[in-house]
């Protein structure tokens, strides 16, 4: 298994602690699900690519696959083929196991389009043929919960250590971070043996919320560790008899968990540019920012991708409701944080928590591609609270769809293809949600209508 050699360092660390049974051959499906193979360590060779039908990319999240015009359904395999820089450890498992993140191909050898990983990399591509490097930070909110095995049920946050449930409104609280100590200890040690680095772990407004601030970096390598991360917090929740929740809006009454996604580009010689010369804020910044404001509405589809994702966007719960942008306020759509003019960034913070990291940054970054290809100069920034300007976000999935649909130039940067399949399979989701009848429904309009 001469491939050992050509894995990260902290994945080798981690064999010379566990022998190597078992190698999980990953792909993300558009959920951001891990889908693969896991074989035995002896029969892992890099050099002899695995197969997947490609209708992993036609199932909805309920497992139900749409209907298409094509011949989607013969499941031609895709060709799978390792990335051995992201080999990392799953240190939850019983044996000595490694997770390598693949990518995909069909049998001529492109790309295939629908997978996310490709669709972030083509978006890459395009800032690259301009000779920049677009960078990115994500921070990850989510809730410990209490374990939740009825969906009739209500959710109710994780049970701390005192014996309490956790209580809200205890933002930046270090008791209340303690309080799931033995959670954050094994995610802060799941991190380590896979190599990770995390910036901070905070809590958050909603009871039983935290959230990681990650490093920056270039957008697929974060991608892959948000999408590490995310299978790393649920094993760390359910070791200890809890779950993990990335829903975009899980409690009633409480905040929604975002996914905020922190840009910046540097050029070839490694500088911002929306800094000038004397420090000050550029024309790409203006335009990076108006192309923000033009395309987001059509690609709120991508970063919120479910019916619950929009029960987040409400007024004064910690979410955005506009496009509007500000300098270091948390109430606008679209915050430019205090930094060092060569740190300077802007944060997108309407991505809920509940996207695929990889089509939630490439969507991002398409529309900050976009705006400044056509010189898409920004609004002005608000000053006060951004909650008394007008909502101007879609508010629901079938209206977000309505505006990707739309969207023919978003879909040229993403691919033609994936914008075809992607509409087709949240409008599918959309459909059989709509024969799902509510307890407020009942509550309501069973005797009084």
């Amino acid at each position: 298994m001469d491939w050992l050699d050509r894995i990260p360092d902290a994945a080798r660390a981690y064999l010379d602690r566990n022998r190597l049974d078992e190698v999980e051959c990953i792909i993300a499906d558009f959920p951001g699900i891990a889908r693969g193979k896991a074989v035995p360590a002896t029969k892992f060779d890099p050099s002899k690519p695995f197969h997947l039908p490609n209708s992993i990319f036609f199932q909805t999240i309920t497992g139900d696959w749409v209907d298409t015009d094509d011949d989607t359904y013969t499941e031609p395999d895709m060709i799978l083929r390792p990335d051995l820089s992201t080999a990392t450890a799953a240190p939850w498992a019983a044996e000595g196991t490694l997770q390598v993140i693949h990518d995909a191909f069909d049998q001529k050898g492109n790309p295939i389009a629908c997978a996310p990983r490709n669709v972030l990399r083509r978006v890459v591509d395009l800032y690259r043929e301009q000779g920049w490097n677009p960078v990115v930070a994500p921070e990850m909110e989510f809730y410990l919960i209490s374990r939740n095995t009825d969906p009739t049920q209500d959710i109710e946050p994780a049970i701390g250590r005192t014996g309490r449930r956790a209580a809200a409104n205890q933002a930046y609280s270090l008791s209340a971070v303690d309080e799931y100590g033995k959670v954050v200890d094994d995610i802060y040690r799941f991190a380590e043996a896979q190599g990770l680095e995390i910036d901070g772990i905070t809590q958050e407004g909603g009871a039983g919320q935290l959230e990681i601030n990650l490093r920056h970096g270039d957008p697929v390598r974060v991608a892959d560790e948000v999408f590490f991360y995310k299978r790393l917090i649920r094993e760390a929740a359910l070791k200890n008899g809890c779950f993990a929740t990335f829903m975009a809006k899980p409690i009633e009454g409480e905040p929604g968990s975002a996914m905020h996604v922190h840009h910046s580009i540097v050029d070839e010689e490694g500088r911002n540019i929306f800094c000038g010369p004397q420090g000050g804020e550029t024309d790409n910044f203006y335009y990076f920012i108006g192309g923000l404001q033009q395309w987001m509405p059509a690609a709120i589809a991508l970063i919120a991708p479910y019916v619950n994702s929009y029960r987040r966007y409400v007024k004064n719960y910690s979410a955005p409701i506009n496009l509007q942008w500000g300098r270091d306020n948390r109430t606008t759509g679209l915050r430019v944080p205090v930094s060092e003019p060569q740190a300077r960034r802007v944060e997108n913070r309407l991505p809920g928590m509940d996207c695929n990291p990889y089509l939630c940054i490439a969507a991002s970054l398409a529309c900050g591609l976009l705006g400044i290809r056509n010189e898409k100069w920004s609004h002005k920034p608000i000053h006060g609270e951004a909650y008394r300007a007008p909502s101007d976000i879609p508010v629901s999935l079938s209206d977000a769809l309505d505006l990707f649909e739309e969207a023919t130039d978003l879909h040229t940067i993403l691919g033609e293809e994936f914008s075809r399949v992607y509409t087709l399979v949240k409008r599918s989701e959309v459909n059989e949600f709509l024969q799902i009848i509510s307890p407020w429904e009942r509550q309501h309009l069973l005797l009084s209508v």
